[in-house]
């Protein structure tokens, strides 16, 4: 008698645990607008949520052509807002991408967003695979590419960037990297890191973009592609916020044309420098000093040899002193977004001692 009664209270147990975990999963695992019936599953393994595509047509406008945002060889990203007013930028894979490596990037992209989770590192809101679509959903950055900005800011209707917002970019991009590289659970290089991968927020500040190239780095293994790849290209990135010019610019002459050979040869005396400078930044003495260090650390950057580039960890211990110390000019400031809140990094370095010198400076 005894146990039968166990055995029904255990029974009975089980039912309500049961049932109360179904309700739970139905109210975690999705969630209903009311207007329209449509539902945004939730993916309980994480903290992405898996969309619908019917929900996302809609909040695209059918990926309508005035929805979008940039053009790439994956495919087409596409401005969007949610149900609750959340903005929201939605990449699209071309559809003649989905083979076999179309989707090796795609799978890359979410694998490594979904480990990582950096400040200045574009988030992943949530993914949508329905059919042959495939659409990546990511946090919307207002003012768009450092490409718009530095190479296309007249026909946009926007002012050039000044001398503190380049540096505060750099800074930003060093610090996401180096979190790839070396603070995240796992070592991982970008292996595309190039000004049209860099977003920007309404007060200036970078994210990095674009993850679908993304390697996971085998630490002390030989013959791989390494973080020191990263580097190389954040060194051009630097070069090209310094002169204002694309890496590869079909315009100028074939001795002009590639941005990395030429800059090598202005490094020779501070003259050549000063002639090659994005115009726009129309530098005082002071901006010079700010501008001169940058450059020897683009050189540094770009070395031919992967070993005497600098880890990017040096490479934030460069710059983070010359955007708290640097004080823009008064034309500067009227011109300045608010890109600087406060952040304070101490490294324990001195921002007037030699880059050389600086950079040896943890070799023991």
């Amino acid at each position: 008698m005894i146990a039968r009664i166990v055995i029904a209270v255990v029974v009975v147990m089980f039912i309500r645990i049961t049932c109360h975990l179904r309700r739970r999963h139905s109210k975690i695992g999705s969630v209903e607008n009311p207007g329209n019936g449509k539902e945004v599953v939730m993916n309980i393994g994480g903290s992405n949520v898996v969309f619908l595509v019917e929900v996302l047509r809609q909040v695209i406008n059918n990926f309508s052509e005035d929805n979008i945002l940039g053009r790439g060889g994956f495919g087409v990203v596409y401005k969007g807002e949610l149900y609750d007013g959340t903005k929201i930028a939605v990449k699209r894979m071309k559809s003649v991408a989905v083979s076999s490596k179309g989707m090796k990037q795609f799978d890359a992209e979410i694998a490594v967003l979904t480990k990582v989770r950096h400040r200045h590192l574009v988030a992943l809101l949530g993914y949508c695979i329905n059919a042959n679509e495939r659409l990546l959903v990511f946090e919307y950055m207002p003012e768009g590419t450092l490409t718009q900005h530095l190479f296309q800011w007249g026909e946009n209707g926007c002012s050039p960037l000044t001398w503190k917002e380049r540096i505060t970019i750099a800074l930003d991009v060093t610090r996401g990297v180096e979190y790839l590289h070396s603070l995240a659970q796992q070592s991982f290089i970008h292996r595309d890191l190039k000004p049209s991968d860099i977003l920007l927020g309404h007060d200036m500040r970078a994210k990095v973009a674009d993850f679908g190239l993304v390697k996971i780095c085998l630490m002390g293994t030989t013959g791989r592609v390494t973080t020191k790849v990263d580097v190389y290209a954040f060194g051009v990135v630097l070069m090209e916020l310094i002169t204002g010019r694309k890496a590869l610019d079909d315009t100028m002459s074939d001795e002009g044309s590639q941005l990395v050979p030429w800059f090598r040869q202005i490094l020779i005396n501070k003259e050549n420098i000063l002639n090659a400078i994005d115009q726009t930044l129309n530098p005082d003495e002071e901006t010079m000093e700010s501008i001169y260090k940058v450059v020897e650390l683009a050189g540094y950057c770009t070395t031919r040899e992967s070993y005497q580039r600098p880890d990017m960890g040096h490479v934030v211990n460069i710059l983070s002193p010359l955007v708290e110390q640097w004080k823009p000019t008064c034309h500067e400031e009227e011109h300045t977004h608010s890109i600087f809140h406060g952040e304070e990094d101490t490294y324990g370095i001195d921002p007037h001692m030699s880059l050389s010198l600086t950079l040896g400076k943890d070799d023991k």
